[in-house]
């Protein structure tokens, strides 16, 4: 039978301690996205009784989603966003799926080579330069492929699927050969069920860093209407006046000050990511500590 250690005094000290400390963590960490979501729904006479800065409002106001939401350029970035996001990530796992099994296989011929130059692309990069003319040669510029293509394949998951795969029992695979599966069988029908968690895992990182493509939409994209989610948000940070960036008269803005139209702006870009998270977690870990435990 086991019996549960009495705590002294000074061990609870130290649980009220580290007990506290989690709750100021958690709370510094929450606090910007609440402040966020407040200043966009927070009207604009209550923004400037304040100072601009509010915590509790008294008074709500849905206005700020509504102009951004009536201009032509949110929603189009939106529908961008969303295009590169879905389109990216499913090329970014089928590449990598596809690199990564047949490396995960030791009898593969150049295996350890490939596998060199691979992690030699993780230490040492082209650059900034050489990756534009790269795609300005290949005629991407000005296109949204320009988004997806360069960064088609990552070798850090790249190494974590192949990881994943070689952790699989081999004894799976050589049944479903016996039974008539060739190397693509085995792999859709077989081998893909069983990695979903890291499927999953590789999917959020692919897809959260296509969703907050920037980098490259002010790199390669000169067209207004191929923006981003987060270049339009940008240029409406630096931009002096928000209805130029929002494409709307001014007056329509008036009841409503342009820190709360921005905030509104930061709501819509990160809250797609937020709700989609929750349902991911339950892969996440499990991804990770199956595809980073063998070396």
């Amino acid at each position: 039978m086991l019996y549960a250690l009495k705590k002294t005094k000074s061990d609870r000290i130290v649980d009220g301690i580290l007990y506290g400390g989690l709750i100021l963590f958690s709370l510094a960490t929450l606090f910007p996205i609440y402040f966020v979501i407040i200043m966009s729904i927070t009207p604009y006479t209550e923004v400037l009784r304040n100072g601009g800065f509010v915590i509790f409002p008294n008074v709500f106001t849905l206005e700020a989603f509504k102009t951004i939401f009536g201009s032509n350029v949110v929603p189009k970035a939106l529908q961008v966003t969303v295009f590169i996001t879905i389109v990216g990530t499913a090329c970014n796992l089928a590449i990598t799926t596809l690199l990564a099994y047949p490396l995960s296989k030791k009898f593969l011929p150049g295996r350890n080579i490939v596998l060199m130059g691979i992690v030699f692309t993780m230490l040492f990069s082209g650059g900034i330069i050489p990756t534009y003319l790269v795609v300005k040669g290949t005629g991407l510029m000005n296109s949204l492929w320009a988004l997806i293509i360069p960064g088609l394949v990552s070798s850090f998951n790249m190494l974590i699927m192949k990881t994943f795969f070689e952790g699989l029992p081999n004894e799976i695979e050589e049944a479903a050969k016996v039974d008539g599966c060739n190397d693509f069988g085995t792999l859709l029908r077989i081998v893909l069920p069983l990695s979903m968690p890291i499927i999953a895992t590789l999917g959020l990182f692919y897809g959260v860093n296509h969703w907050n493509a920037y980098f490259g939409g002010i790199m390669y994209l000169t067209d207004r209407e191929l923006y981003p989610m987060q270049v339009v948000l940008r240029n409406m940070i630096v931009s002096p006046t928000v209805s130029q960036e929002l494409a709307v008269p001014q007056s329509s803005l008036n009841a409503l000050p342009p820190e709360t139209i921005k905030m509104a702006t930061v709501v819509v870009a990160i809250v797609p990511v937020m709700i989609i998270y929750p349902f991911l977690q339950k892969y996440f870990v499990k991804g990770m500590l199956l595809g980073a435990v063998k070396g």
